[in-house]
């Protein structure tokens, strides 16, 4: 499958050890937002810094990779640690 636009769904341990799952078209970028070295980021990582990016998976365009995210979300803890391994 060619992918002509890159999107990515990834997941971060935040230091109190729960996860954050998002959306993204450059990992790195986002992952140092998260982490203040840059602007942005989400709220629920601001208050739980450092995170560190345990997961992620491409997807050749947003709305997959927003599908992809939103059935991440519903999952219980044991099926994302499951995923992570």
């Amino acid at each position: 499958m060619l992918i002509l636009s890159s999107w990515f769904v990834y997941i971060v341990r935040c230091s109190d050890n729960t996860l954050y799952t998002g959306v993204t078209t450059n990992t790195v970028r986002r992952l140092r937002q998260h982490n203040g070295e840059l602007a942005g980021g989400a709220k629920y990582t601001r208050a739980r810094r450092p995170v560190e990016l345990v997961w992620h998976e491409q997807h050749a365009d947003r709305s997959r990779a927003t599908q992809r995210e939103y059935a991440i979300k519903q999952m219980t803890l044991q099926q994302k640690l499951t995923l992570i391994r």
